[in-house]
């Protein structure tokens, strides 16, 4: 006769969790025993005895009382296939460069990519909504393209791993990229600073003024408020998130006492500016200086060139891919990181007028 092992419930359990861990059913971190008992249909006694028999093994590690268990393969284990939603802010990201580099390089890991439904604005940026189609969408791993604080808080609070690619996720433990934009905007402030600007206005969409300034536009209001200059509603002005509305708030700005500088979000909306002014006379760096907090292909084709904030997507992209691996893996990635930016200063910037 054959030799043969007989394995306890607990450990027929445990080569049952084991099994599903390797094969990428988990990611991040483990159910609970009440949750797997319930799911196998056994004793939840069993259940803790089969995760503890797991922690001995290694493949899973305590995170205190009352925690979920973190997974952690080991390094030579095949990553799985995640499948990866990615919630944009609004549809325009679908077909920037980073956008479409990202779920290139996560197809050729291996992993499924898919946009979400709605986006961000699409949902009007309310909460409930947004945890409905979280609820609905089939997904391993979320990527939450400028998320608010109050976005990224929830999804920094669920199981199913996420991650905050921009937006406002400082001193949250979620994982996240994105560019330095506070050395680079203290330095364009500076040099608007010393050509003579003192009423300088930044234009921002709802989610960086949401709860308050965000880390950027609050290290340019510092370097403004260091130089004496009066800080208030007037240099980051409030605007519903429609092409109206920005229109209305740019005709009110250069009303009564105009700014000699802009400090704009997005190539889009600065693209929309500078078209909105010339439209009325109003030139750069003439009577207005006109400063872009990001990057775009067609600035290289404008004159005067555009002054703005530079960096680059690789290393963002990169960072989004070896978090999804890491994923992957069973590890718990929640680790943020900040990429170079630096400000170039183009032809739109100059003195104010009057001091020409």
């Amino acid at each position: 006769m054959a030799n043969f092992t007989l394995y306890t419930p607990s450990e027929q359990v445990a080569s049952h969790l084991r099994a599903e861990i390797i094969a990428g059913r988990w990611s991040g971190t483990m159910p609970g025993a009440p949750t797997l008992a319930v799911e196998l249909a056994v004793d939840s006694k069993t259940v803790w005895a089969a995760l503890n028999l797991l922690e001995n093994e290694g493949l899973l590690i305590s995170q205190g009382t009352g925690r979920q268990r973190r997974i952690s393969l080991p390094p030579e284990t095949t990553p799985s296939a995640l499948r990866v939603a990615i919630l944009d802010y609004d549809p325009l990201e679908q077909t920037e460069d980073w956008s479409i580099s990202m779920q290139q390089q996560l197809a050729e890991q291996g992993h499924s990519s898919f946009f979400a439904e709605k986006s961000l604005t699409e949902l009007e940026l309310d909460l409930g909504r947004i945890i409905r189609l979280v609820g609905q969408t089939r997904a391993d791993a979320w990527i939450i393209c400028s998320g608010s604080r109050e976005i990224l808080t929830w999804f920094a609070q669920q199981t199913t791993p996420a991650f905050a690619l921009f937006g406002r996720r400082r001193e949250l433990s979620i994982a996240g990229v994105g560019p330095d934009h506070n050395s680079a905007g203290r330095a364009a402030v500076r040099r608007l600073l010393e050509l003579g600007h003192q009423r300088i206005v930044i234009l921002v969409r709802d989610s960086q003024r949401a709860g308050g300034p965000g880390q950027a536009e609050r290290v340019i209001l510092e370097e403004m408020a260091a130089q004496g200059l009066p800080i208030g509603t007037y240099n980051l002005p409030g605007w519903k998130n429609t092409p109206e509305d920005f229109h209305r708030v740019l005709k009110e700005l250069f009303r009564v006492t105009p700014p000699t500088a802009l400090i704009i979000d997005e190539p889009f909306l600065f693209h929309a500016a500078k078209d909105h002014l010339a439209q009325r006379g109003i030139l750069a760096p003439k009577h207005v200086s006109l400063i872009c907090t990001d990057p775009d292909p067609t600035f290289a084709w404008s004159i005067p060139t555009i002054a703005h904030i530079k960096w680059l997507t690789p290393p963002i992209v990169r960072r989004v891919v070896r978090w999804t691996n890491n994923i992957a893996r069973g590890k718990n990635d929640r680790r943020q990181s900040f990429t170079k930016a630096e400000f170039i200063e183009g032809g739109t910037v100059g003195k104010p007028p009057g001091e020409r």
